[in-house]
């Protein structure tokens, strides 16, 4: 398969994929990018959101969230170190409407400049997680 990228996305915890792909999209600081196979070399962070992999040979594209993290891309490599990641499937609904809610919580009694700061990137990776478990919902 030569056109194809090899993919590995981890976090501290544990290898989440490996294996070739045909393209990946992520949420990158100044947006959502898409890798194909030869791309140019690029290091960038990424924000919380969904990594989406089309495996080589068509297989099911693969969702995984991630909480943040850095982005390696190499003419026939992509790295994903991830603060947090969790497979499409693994996510759980609940536990991100309760963290949602927390972090409004957490907003609206916070004074302090860093704890704003802090409650918002909460709100923002509760916020994420659920727009991917939507989006794995209309894909069923």
């Amino acid at each position: 398969m030569a056109n194809t990228i090899h993919v590995d996305v981890v976090s501290a915890e544990e290898s989440i994929y490996s294996g070739e792909a045909e393209f990946v999209v992520l949420p990158g600081e100044a947006g959502e990018l898409g890798i194909y196979p030869r791309h140019t070399p690029l290091i960038t962070r990424i924000r919380p959101g969904e990594v989406r992999i089309k495996p080589a040979g068509g297989g099911v594209e693969e969702l995984i969230f991630v909480a943040g993290g850095i982005l390696e891309v190499q003419p026939k490599a992509i790295t994903v170190l991830a603060d947090t990641a969790i497979r499409g499937h693994d996510l759980d609904e609940a536990k991100a409407l309760e963290a949602k809610k927390m972090a409004e919580e957490a907003m609206q009694n916070r004074t302090s400049r860093l704890e704003i700061a802090q409650a918002q990137a909460e709100l923002a990776t509760a916020v994420a997680q659920l727009a991917a478990i939507q989006k794995l919902r209309k894909r069923r």
